[in-house]
């Protein structure tokens, strides 16, 4: 017998508020550009539209991937817009950003993984103002490719962030990925420039339990990952994998704190957080 889905709790009734994304809609508009914010149905968007804050989705809003928690599209992706690193950066100094988070749908046709635009778009960032600006990439596993890898981690961004997404016993959503690669992902990233930070995120609510979850948290630090996101999974549909849990506040408060005495340098957790959501506040900016 199929299980009942469970009711979504009074802490996750935030509002998607339309009419304060036009001026920003408009500006995506005019570069042709997309946001993880829209393509993944993200709940604070409103919230950060309403600040002039995107995150940046670049090589197009198709995944050759096929993750079930996930509402980017799926299917055969477009070739490469060459003129969507300028128009990023375009955006940027229009808006006036000082800490930008550059993503990408999983682009698996491409045999760089899409690095090589990934860092077009960096440079175009930098341009603008080299020292103010800084750059936050948010990569798939690029099937750790190590040119690719290489060509990420001295792109000139700040902060290089790759998602666990969950513990390695529910990984059948990760479809094409696997735990112990997208931790080596990290590793070799630190590896190859041990001046960058790395980042990760999870989600909260799939089936796990808190030993597996702290028992990620110890991997990432054994790979010198010490910044991490922990947010609540919201199902997009009925087609995606069911919320089994919608995890309370206090929670998420103290995974943060156990992380923290662990030896983490910053993490952001709580019903609501997203991989890019407050991404300034990592660094202390």
């Amino acid at each position: 017998m199929e299980s009942k889905r469970v009711c979504k709790p009074e802490w996750l009734r935030k509002k998607i508020i339309p009419s304060v994304h036009r001026e920003m809609e408009g500006l995506l508009n005019n570069g042709q550009l997309k946001t993880v914010c829209e393509e993944a149905m993200c709940p604070n968007i409103s919230e950060c539209f309403s600040h002039k804050q995107a995150t940046f989705m670049i090589l197009g809003n198709i995944c050759t991937r096929a993750c079930t928690y996930c509402a980017v599209g799926k299917g055969k992706p477009l070739i490469p817009d060459l003129n969507e690193p300028k128009n990023v950066a375009n955006a940027v100094k229009e808006l006036g950003l000082r800490h930008v988070v550059v993503t990408s749908s999983t682009r698996d046709d491409l045999s760089d993984g899409g690095a090589e635009h990934f860092c077009k778009t960096v440079k175009a960032i930098k341009n603008i103002d080299t020292k103010k600006i800084v750059v936050e990439l948010l990569i798939p596993d690029m099937k750790e490719n190590k040119h690719a890898l290489s060509l990420i981690a001295n792109s000139g961004a700040e902060i290089i962030g790759h998602n666990l997404e969950t513990v390695p016993r529910l990984y059948a959503v990760r479809k094409g990925a696997t735990y112990e690669r997208s931790l080596h992902v990290l590793k070799r990233l630190v590896s190859l420039n041990p001046k960058i930070a790395t980042k990760s995120g999870i989600m909260l609510g799939l089936g796990e339990n808190e030993n597996e979850v702290l028992s990620l948290m110890q991997d990432l630090l054994d790979v010198n990952c010490y910044y991490l996101s922990i947010g609540q999974y919201l199902s997009p549909s009925q087609n995606h994998a069911k919320v089994i849990e919608y995890v309370k506040p206090e929670q998420f408060e103290r995974l943060k704190k156990i992380g923290m005495g662990m030896g983490f340098k910053y993490i952001k957790s709580s019903p609501y957080t997203r991989s890019s959501y407050m991404a300034h506040e990592y660094l202390g900016e």
